[in-house]
């Protein structure tokens, strides 16, 4: 399989997934400005939305949009237990908190990626992640991971997100608990694995 992406972007969720589950995917790097690929490819042809992830299948087909692709290869490979079964209360608690991730943070860094944003609405966004953040480091106080004691799709996707905090000068030491839980992913060997190969941190000599 291979994983089309653009470091530090949310496509790193899905790489920090595969490398958890002993995945091994070819990585394909976008330059998003000019939608191609480093292999010259056009990266529109690929994922008309024009925006990573997406995952080329062994059989020729693409998966598109990282909520989605963080289950897919849970699922492939179930002995990592990274995602609950099917059908079980706690998969639908999974799904709450990949949906809460997706929509609330991961949207919710929208207005700030655009320079024309006016600065009153950028106050706002990062006024209303701040209080999607008190509610993150309430939950992570009591426990390591989103879903207790067990690592799942949904921290890798919430570390990914949560670390755009670094892109823009917002300060999550309020959050010790939120602090305490992106550290403790970053520690993991396959999210420096990830990170590394991104580009995103130097490898330990």
């Amino acid at each position: 399989m291979k994983l089309y992406y653009f470091p530090g972007a949310c496509s790193l969720a899905p790489h920090i997934v595969a490398r958890e589950a002993g995945i091994a995917l070819t990585l394909e790097k976008v330059d998003l400005a000019n939608r191609t690929t480093e292999t010259g490819a056009s990266y529109t042809a690929i994922n008309p939305n024009g925006y990573v992830p997406a995952l080329g299948l062994q059989e020729g087909s693409v998966l598109t949009e990282a909520s989605v692709i963080i289950q897919y290869l849970a699922d492939s490979q179930p002995a990592a237990d990274l995602a609950p079964a099917h059908g079980t209360m706690e998969r639908y608690r999974l799904l709450e908190w990949i949906g809460f991730i997706s929509t609330e943070i991961h949207k919710g860094f929208g207005p700030l990626w655009n320079p024309a944003t006016p600065d009153a609405v950028k106050i706002a966004t990062k006024e209303r992640l701040a209080s999607r953040f008190a509610y993150l480091d309430k939950k992570l106080g009591s426990q390591p991971f989103l879903m207790g004691d067990t690592f799942t799709i949904a921290d890798a996707y919430l570390f990914t997100v949560v670390n755009w905090t670094n892109f823009h000068a917002i300060d999550i030491s309020p959050f010790p608990n939120l602090q305490a839980f992106q550290a403790r992913i970053a520690a993991r060997p396959a999210v420096q694995q990830a990170l590394e190969a991104e580009g995103l941190v130097k490898k330990a000599a």
